[in-house]
């Protein structure tokens, strides 16, 4: 299974936002668009950084209240690990667990394509290991 093929199946639409904008209105798009991490893009649409519910946490513990004055760009994670679409399912969660990360933004040609999160790989990979033990009574029965 590959990220091509979870991204076909779940879509492609990706939220992103500027890095000018302010913490606390990023807080409110996170909570409006039911989301816990958003891409951010510079000019071009360039990958800038990704802001998570855990990079706002943070900066309120360092900062308190004043951290959401601060554009996001001050406290996003900038260097941002992606992946393409033709990594596989364990290529991915192995690049998750390792980098203590839960969304993964997904390049094709250096342009943002989608977003995968720990949940979409995690559901791929039960679907996988239920088809797998299906195919195996299936093959034990016949």
């Amino acid at each position: 299974m590959t990220v091509k093929q979870i991204l076909d199946q779940k879509g492609r639409n990706v939220v992103t936002v500027s890095p000018k904008m302010g913490t606390e209105e990023a807080v409110r798009f996170l909570a409006d668009n039911k989301i816990g991490a958003v891409i951010v893009t510079g000019p071009g649409g360039k990958i800038a950084g990704i802001l998570s519910e855990r990079d706002i946490v943070r900066a309120v513990a360092a900062k308190g209240a004043n951290a959401l004055s601060a554009p996001i760009s001050t406290i996003m994670t900038s260097k941002v690990t992606t992946c393409g679409e033709d990594h596989t399912v364990n290529q991915v969660m192995e690049l998750m667990t390792n980098g203590r990360f839960r969304h993964l933004p997904v390049e094709k040609d250096g342009s943002l394509v989608g977003v995968i999160s720990i949940g979409d790989v995690v559901r791929r990979r039960i679907e996988d290991v239920e088809r797998e033990a299906e195919e195996i009574k299936a093959y034990i029965a016949g």
